[in-house]
Formats: C-alpha cells, sequence, structure tokens
C-alpha cells in the first residue's frame, strides 16, 4: 500500500524527493500518512479535493484484496 501511495504521489508532484510516506498499522485497519512539499499541496489535494479522494479510492480497492481497511491523511 505504501509503495502505491509513494508511486502516484511522485508522479503528480514537482518535487518528488521531499515526498514522504508513513505507514501505521494495526490489527484490521492502516493508516497511510502522506507528506508532500507545501508548494505541491495544491496538486495531490486537486479541484475540490477530487485527486486526494481518486487516490483513497484507489488504495481501498486494493485494500480490499488483503481484508484491511485503509486510510489516507494528507499532511
Amino acid at each position: 500500500m505504501r509503495e502505491l501511495v509513494e508511486i502516484i504521489a511522485k508522479s503528480l508532484v514537482d518535487n518528488p524527493d521531499l515526498v514522504q510516506v508513513n505507514e501505521i498499522s494495526g490489527e484490521q485497519s492502516l493508516i497511510i500518512e502522506l507528506k508532500v512539499a507545501p508548494d505541491d499541496m495544491g496538486k495531490v489535494i486537486g479541484k475540490q479535493g477530487r485527486i486526494a479522494k481518486a487516490i483513497r479510492t484507489v488504495v481501498k480497492a486494493a485494500a480490499i484484496k488483503e481484508n484491511k481497511r485503509v486510510v489516507v491523511e494528507i499532511i
């Protein structure tokens, strides 16, 4: 999951070196924290949050195969 979010984020931003992804795992749930440069924040969130919603949808679809619940937080 972590690698998937990292690949998507790095392809969207201007500064891919500043992309950081942390994974906090529990028994049934997984929290993925995405940090990007402040000037790239708009590119990751998108207009009205559409890109952020799309990232969350893709990650949730991948998590269904592993029977886990995933939360993607953009920090």
